[in-house]
């Protein structure tokens, strides 16, 4: 059942493009990587069937030590007339303001700010905290008190941080919404964390969204219910297994509002 005292908006339904080398990739627990397609194709499709929104992910910019491919960001904002957030070696306001201009609506940003969490505070100050998405690749850890810990680096390294106490953290420095991602559930198709979820949702009032999981359109609304305010999903959208629409309608049915 939703969650009693909790208002939500309508619930958001977002594509992820993970992107590397200039094509989207989707793989099982960020590993085995397969090619899903062109990324500006894709976005097009997407917004065609529509997704609220579209998050795109270059998943290796931040252990690659780059920026975000700019070029791809820039096509794919030409095609798309639904928000784009745009993640990936973001560690200053300026790259914030250099995937801006390239066409991102909004900016997200992990290793950066675990490495220097005052940035998110000059972010959200000079740009406002509506543009600026904290992502959390979370895994359950025993090391730490809420049972999951932060990883950074496509999930390839420990942060040695507990994943609640950082979201509550990151919303008092001023994040706008948290892409809270489960590297244990991450493609797997098995549904989402809920225990994460739930967890996150009592850290903090900013928008959730739940990543990583989806298998069946039901998963979705269980999201949704743990407290996420959007879900989202790649491998199940870019090889076919379910439509925007379809999880739309599982949504409806459930008894949630979409747009």
């Amino acid at each position: 059942m939703p969650i009693v005292g909790y208002v939500s908006l309508a619930v958001r339904v977002i594509p992820c493009l993970d992107v590397h080398a200039g094509r989207v990739v989707k793989g099982v627990n960020f590993v085995d990587l397969r090619d899903a397609g062109d990324p500006v194709e894709m976005a097009r499709v997407y917004d065609a069937e529509g997704a609220d929104e579209l998050t795109f992910l270059d998943i290796t910019a931040s252990s690659d030590a780059r920026e975000t491919t700019r070029e791809v960001v820039s096509r794919t904002a030409e095609q798309v007339f639904i928000p784009l957030t745009v993640g990936g070696g973001v560690r200053t306001p300026a790259d914030v303001n250099t995937l801006l201009r390239a066409g991102a609506d909004k900016v997200g940003i992990n290793t950066g700010a675990i490495d220097r969490p005052e940035v998110i505070a000059e972010i959200s100050s000079r740009f406002g905290c509506q543009v600026l998405v904290l992502s959390v690749d979370a895994r359950r850890s025993s090391s730490q008190p809420s049972g999951f810990e932060v990883t950074t680096h496509g999930g390839r390294r420990s942060a040695d941080m507990d994943a609640v106490e950082w979201v509550r953290r990151a919303a008092a420095l001023g994040i706008g919404e948290v892409l809270l991602n489960s590297m244990d559930a991450d493609g797997t198709k098995d549904g989402f964390d809920l225990e994460l979820i739930s967890a996150a949702r009592a850290a903090t009032g900013v928008p959730i969204i739940a990543s990583g999981g989806a298998g069946e359109a039901k998963h979705f609304a269980q999201a949704v219910d743990a407290g996420a305010d959007a879900v989202l999903a790649a491998s199940v959208f870019h090889f076919g297994e379910l439509t925007v629409g379809d999880v739309k309608q599982a949504l409806r049915d459930a008894g949630h509002t979409v747009r």
